[in-house]
């Protein structure tokens, strides 16, 4: 077996979080509510397994993004926080399609080689600097099968809110996750940098409730 069609997970904590939204990157496409067409990995096949996962780094909005109304979008911190609980979820891939992924999410056009054992042995490694999502996580194993995921190479100072149409395909990632209801979404939400202070309740609460509105 090739390197690249060994197995591992992709953990997701953002919009990938939502299964339909994460196939745009296997198969191509563009969801309703985000403004890029994805070319989607060679390999085409579907993730062999999907799981929940929390993720224990703290979860943030930051940048702005052109694919979603300028707003900000989700980040994880580089450092290890027991106490914080990012809800995400991990889909079962080949290395292939993680590259693949990667390559789409940091657009770039170039070969993409990842040296995943130096991610498994450091906790982490920058392959693109200044990227936006530059940094692979290595997050520990499920079922033999390592777990890696990626954010900024450095934590963010300066937080960006959300448009609501991204914060819609998260929330109905969540709730296609794990079921939860709106007061357990918003309690997760709420204190979210780029969210806290961002949003009224009453706001946060109607985008909750109409998830399957889009414009």
């Amino acid at each position: 077996m090739k390197q690249t069609e060994e197995n591992i997970w992709y953990a997701s904590y953002g919009s990938n979080i939502l299964e339909e939204r994460f196939l745009c990157y296997i198969r191509g496409g563009q969801l309703l509510g985000a403004s890029k067409n994805y070319i989607g990995c060679t390999d085409k096949s579907l993730p062999l397994d999907k799981k929940e996962i929390c993720i224990n780094r703290e979860l943030y909005f930051a940048k702005k993004s052109k694919i979603w109304d300028n707003g900000g979008v989700c980040f994880i911190k580089t450092n290890f926080e027991p106490r914080q609980k990012t809800l995400g979820r991990m889909y079962l891939i080949t290395k292939g399609q993680f590259i693949d992924i990667v390559r789409q999410e940091t657009n770039n056009t170039d070969e993409l080689i990842i040296n995943f054992r130096k991610a498994m042995a450091d906790g982490s490694l920058i392959f693109k600097e200044k990227s936006w999502y530059g940094n692979i996580i290595y997050l520990g194993n499920q079922n033999s099968s390592p777990i890696f995921t990626f954010t900024h190479q450095g934590n963010i100072e300066q937080t960006n809110k959300p448009s609501a149409s991204y914060l819609k395909i998260i929330i109905k990632g969540i709730q296609e996750t794990y079921n939860l209801s709106v007061a357990e979404i918003y309690d997760y939400l709420i204190a979210k940098q780029g969210i806290v202070d961002e949003f009224t309740r009453d706001e946060l609460e109607n985008i909750i409730k109409n998830i399957d509105e889009q414009k």
